[in-house]
Order: C-alpha cells, then sequence, then structure tokens
C-alpha cells in the first residue's frame, strides 16, 4: 500500500502583521450578495433598541437606588455603591433583554432556531483545509474524531473538496503516538490527512494557524477552524462551504457547537444547561449581531483570502497582562475581518459539537486563560477601524470577568455599613425592591428558556419531558446560586494574579475525568472557605445582611464539596437514573464518541 504524504506541497501566502493604532487599512468591499437582505431588517435601529432599553433599566434601578441612599444622608459607601450597582445592573440588563428578545423571536416562530445547513445541487467550487490543532491531546480521540468527520463528508460525495491537517504544537514524546495513529488512520479516509508538529510553539494556537497559513493556505480557499475536541456533521460543513461560494461577501461563517461526551454530574448539568437555555440567548445574539458577528475560535468556516490579509496579529509591546501574544485571539481577528469590510456571521445549524471540562476545577483552569485575554482587549478597544459593535463585544467579554470583583466589592462594601452601623444597602426598602428586580433580570432568562422548549411537544421530548425539565431546573437553579459566589471569587484571584503579571499557563486540557480528591480541591478553595468563615462569624453583628448574603455564605463554605460532588461521573450516571441532566434521545443527549465507534456523523435533530 502506497504511504500517505505527510504534508502536501507547500502554496505559499502572504499574511502581513497588521496594526491596530495609525490610519486604518483601506476596506475591501467583496462583491456583494444579490439576493434578500441578509439582516432582515435595519441592523441599526436593533442595535439602539438594545441599548436604551439596557440603559433604561440600569438608569431606572440606579435611581431608585439613588433616592433610597439619601433619605438619611448621603455617605462615602454610599456613592461607591452606587458607582458600583450601575455598571453591574446594565449587564445583567444586557442579557436580559438580549435573552429576551430571543424568547420572542422563537417563540413567534420569526426565527426557526437551529436547524440543518442549506444544501443547494451545485457542486462545490472551493477547496476547503479542515484543521484540528493539538497540544498534548488524546490521539484516540482526536483521530477518532477526524474519521467520523472524513466519512461523513466521503458519504456526501465531497471527499476530493476537503483535506485534513493535523497541526501539532505536542512536545517531542507525543510525536511518535500521533504520527503512528496519522499514517495508520491516512491510508484508510477518501479525504487527504495530512500531519505536522512545530518544534516552536511560537504564538499558541493563533501562531500555529498562521504557521500553517502563511505555508500552504494558497492551496485552498476556505478553512473549517476546530479545537481538538471539536466535532461536525458532514452535511454542516459541505453546506457552510456552499454558502461560502454563493456569498463571496462572507469571510467567516461561526456555528453555536452542543456540548457533548458528558460524563461527570458537572458536564451533564452543563450540557444540559447549554440545550435548555442556550437557545433564546443565541437567537437574540444573532438578532443584533447581524455581519458584525463575533469569532469564538474553532467550529468556523473561514474564507483564507480574507483571514491571511486582515488577520495577521502582531505582539503587543509590553508585559502581561495586557501586553505580549494576544490571548483571546478570536474576538479581535473577527473586528479585523470587519474593518476591511468582510461580513462575519453566527449561523445557528445543527451538528455542530464540543466537549466541556469535566469539573469545576477543570473549567477554571481554562477561565483563567480567557479572563487574561479578555482584560487585554481592554486595550485595543481603541485600535483604529474597529466597527462599534466589535468594540462593543470586546468589552462585554472583558466585563463577563470584571464582574466578579464588583459584585465581591458590591458585598464588601454592604458589610461594612452594616458594621458601623449605617444602613446597609440590605437593610433597605427601596434597595430590597430592586435586589429583587436584579434575582428577576438574574433568573429570568431560565423561566423564559423553560417556557419556550416545553411549549412545543417535539422540543419537549427533545429534552426529556416534562418530569426531567422540571427535576434538572429544579436541581440547576441551587447548583448556580451554590457555585456562583465559589466561581466569582475564583475569576476575583485570578485577575489579581493577571495584574500582578502572573502568565497563563498553555496547558493540555483535561476532557475527561472521574471524581477529585479532597487533598487536591483544598489547596485551590482555601480562599474560599476563609472568607466564607469570615462571612459566617460576622453574622451576629449584622443578621439582616448576614441573612441577604447566607446563599454567598454557603456558598464559599460548600465550595470543595461541591466541587467534589459534581466532578464524580458516580454522580453523573445517579443524575441520569433519575431523569436529572438526561435527554432522551439521539443528538441532545450524546454525539458517538469517537472511542466507541468511528462512523458517519451524527443525525440532524
Amino acid at each position: 500500500m502506497k504511504q500517505p504524504a505527510r504534508l502536501p506541497a507547500e502554496a505559499p501566502i502572504d499574511m502581513p502583521v497588521q496594526q491596530f493604532d495609525g490610519p486604518p487599512p483601506p476596506r475591501r468591499i467583496p462583491e456583494p450578495w444579490s439576493g434578500p437582505s441578509e439582516d432582515g431588517g435595519d441592523l441599526l435601529a436593533r442595535r439602539v433598541l438594545l441599548v436604551l432599553l439596557t440603559a433604561m433599566l440600569a438608569t431606572a434601578a440606579s435611581t431608585a437606588l439613588k433616592e433610597s441612599l439619601v433619605a438619611d444622608g448621603w455617605s462615602v459607601t454610599d456613592a461607591l455603591l452606587l458607582v458600583i450597582f450601575f455598571p453591574l445592573f446594565a449587564l445583567i440588563s444586557f442579557g436580559f433583554i438580549n435573552a429576551s428578545i430571543g424568547f420572542l423571536l422563537l417563540i413567534t416562530g420569526l426565527r426557526p432556531g437551529f436547524m440543518p445547513t442549506p444544501r443547494w445541487s451545485a457542486p462545490l467550487k472551493g477547496r476547503t483545509a479542515i484543521l484540528m490543532p493539538v497540544h498534548n491531546e488524546d490521539v484516540a480521540a482526536v483521530y477518532g474524531r477526524i474519521a467520523q468527520m472524513a466519512e461523513a463528508i466521503a458519504q456526501g460525495g465531497m471527499a476530493k473538496h476537503f483535506d485534513f491537517f493535523i497541526l501539532s504544537d505536542s512536545a517531542p514524546e507525543a510525536e511518535a503516538e500521533e504520527v503512528a495513529a496519522w499514517r495508520a488512520l491516512a491510508q484508510q479516509l477518501d479525504c487527504a490527512l495530512y500531519y505536522r508538529r512545530r518544534t516552536q510553539n511560537v504564538g499558541r494556537k493563533p501562531g500555529n494557524v498562521a504557521e500553517w497559513i502563511r505555508r500552504f493556505g494558497g492551496a485552498y480557499d476556505y478553512m473549517l477552524m476546530l479545537d481538538a475536541d471539536s466535532l461536525m456533521g458532514g452535511d454542516t460543513i459541505i453546506g457552510m462551504a456552499q454558502v461560502l461560494d454563493r456569498r463571496p461577501a462572507v469571510a467567516l461563517l461561526q456555528t453555536v457547537p452542543m456540548v457533548i461526551g458528558a460524563t461527570t454530574l458537572f458536564q451533564r448539568w452543563m450540557q444540559f444547561a447549554s440545550h435548555l437555555y442556550g437557545p433564546i440567548s443565541t437567537a437574540g445574539l444573532v438578532w443584533w449581531s447581524g455581519s458584525e458577528a463575533t469569532f469564538w475560535g474553532h467550529n468556523a468556516l473561514i474564507r483564507i483570502e480574507a483571514f491571511a490579509a486582515c488577520c495577521g496579529l502582531p505582539e503587543l509591546p509590553g508585559g502581561p497582562p495586557f501586553g505580549g501574544t494576544i490571548m483571546s485571539h478570536d474576538m479581535v481577528e473577527a473586528a479585523l475581518l470587519r474593518r476591511r469590510g468582510w461580513r462575519v456571521h453566527m449561523v445557528l445549524t445543527d451538528a455542530t459539537f464540543e466537549e466541556y471540562p469535566p469539573t469545576l476545577i477543570d473549567a477554571a483552569v481554562r477561565d483563567r486563560r480567557w479572563a487574561q485575554g479578555n482584560i487585554q482587549h481592554l486595550r485595543l478597544l481603541g485600535a483604529s477601524g474597529f466597527h462599534w459593535i466589535n468594540r462593543l463585544q470586546l468589552l462585554l467579554g472583558a466585563s463577563a470577568y470584571l464582574a466578579s470583583p464588583l459584585w465581591l466589592l458590591l458585598i464588601l462594601t454592604s458589610i461594612v455599613q452594616a458594621l458601623v452601623g449605617e444602613p446597609s444597602l440590605m437593610n433597605r426598602g427601596t434597595s430590597a425592591v430592586v435586589l429583587a428586580v436584579t434575582l428577576l433580570l438574574l433568573f429570568g432568562p431560565k423561566l423564559l428558556s423553560v417556557i419556550w422548549a416545553t411549549a412545543d411537544r417535539e422540543r419537549r421530548e427533545a429534552l426529556g419531558g416534562w418530569r426531567t425539565i422540571g427535576l434538572s431546573v429544579l436541581l440547576d437553579v441551587p447548583l448556580s446560586m451554590l457555585v456562583a459566589p465559589a466561581i466569582a471569587l475564583t475569576q476575583t484571584i485570578d485577575l489579581v494574579g493577571i495584574a500582578a503579571g502572573k502568565r497563563s499557563a498553555w496547558d493540555p486540557q483535561s476532557r475527561q475525568r472521574d471524581g477529585l480528591a479532597m487533598r487536591d480541591i483544598l489547596p485551590r478553595y482555601r480562599w474560599h472557605l476563609g472568607f466564607g468563615m469570615v462571612l459566617l462569624l460576622l453574622s451576629p453583628l449584622m443578621p439582616v445582611t448576614a441573612l441577604w448574603l447566607l446563599p454567598v455564605t454557603l456558598g464559599l463554605l460548600l465550595s470543595p464539596l461541591a466541587v467534589q460532588w459534581t466532578a464524580s461521573a458516580r454522580a453523573g450516571a445517579w443524575a441520569a437514573r433519575h431523569a436529572i441532566f438526561e435527554p432522551r434521545y439521539g443528538q441532545l443527549r450524546t454525539a458517538p464518541l469517537p472511542e466507541q465507534r468511528v462512523g458517519p456523523a451524527p443525525t440532524p435533530v
């Protein structure tokens, strides 16, 4: 049997490094699509409505709080509370309005939600490279996913249009196993499969991809960007390539992957939550983002010509957290594409999947990298030529992490007020109403999601029926309240480390685990336990405030137990046996895992 080529002939393409200051580069206006409007209405009006509603809610709540605070005199702590409160309330108001819009679109049928990617009878014009960057991953799992996707594409009759590339940044000792697996699989597939390992991991994942583009990108029209845990259906991949064939002005199609492969209770919880709560928020996001959608770095099809011309990332001057390699590169790349006139869209299509970290600790490790990357984006808010929606997306990404220390500062300020004898936030009538409205905005999207999910029989049965939805929500809400304080404190500690210049490690992601020993948990949660004990000891001195803060106190004190319980695959199996976090069929439950079976792509819902 003929041995496969490790790499194809090189086809270099220029990928100039971009600048964020000075005059923006000239806009490249591709040939517009001549069909109906892709935006379905006036995008500016949608965005103005979203911003105005957010500002109105935040202003109304802040005004009510201010009136309550000044009723008995004004203090420094009152002013601090008000300064902290406005951005926090604006952030949750934005999320609530976005979800409410998505709910209205889905419940009225104005947006169909997730649906199969369209297919046309016309043959594919462009060639696509499917890129899977890996970094010390489970070899069997990675190659199994590639085999599934390649076979599904071949079944669609399009194998000659798609080549797979494994772009390894793994350690030298992993190369032998990766090469052996590549050689064995490459001989079996109809699609070409290539393997390349870099000896110098310059620029992490974006540097890995940029190196491939500069060497081989000229031979392809599109690239499908994957992560090592990504899985996509063959019809979805082919259909997306056809969309880019037909729409020359579109540079990037970002899908919304669903979580699969859950075994631990934490993974099952996140998997179910993504299917129940995700659609309405995503529908709202698509409604206002239009052709300025964001990029999540994986499960997205990209026009190579546009990406190479626009997205060469520079090293930012200075040290971390704001200098060095751009860590959360994806949102920046979307902004760079848009400033040259290319369209970036998010599509709600099926058969696009990813896995989720198995424990709260593994999720926090990944979250730490994202935190540094998103905080780094604050430096790029003034980049020349960025669309204002892209700037808003960068700001929202950073705000998601800055919110955690602000929430904790709000709590600490209220505690100080209670201890010095001032009326605290929790002791005021109007403030209590504002806090109640805050809880409504926080949990309102969950309620709207349940209404939408149960309004249709097929959708309801797909999620397991009334019993599964009901039991899952009854466990999800207290679990969310229990782990939220610990997550907020973890993010705050991470931000302190980032501000101090502590770099994020580039370690392999853990994707499978069964349980955590308490000796591994306690060192990571000593600050959480300490803060919880302080709140508990202060409770007799501030009884009313302590009652309001009881969920925070319990969440911090019980955080090690919550981490250990949710990290258990046995607990995950218990939940499945009791129809909790366990949809009833097919794609919602799990896509076939690579180690179980190499076969066709998952059947679309």
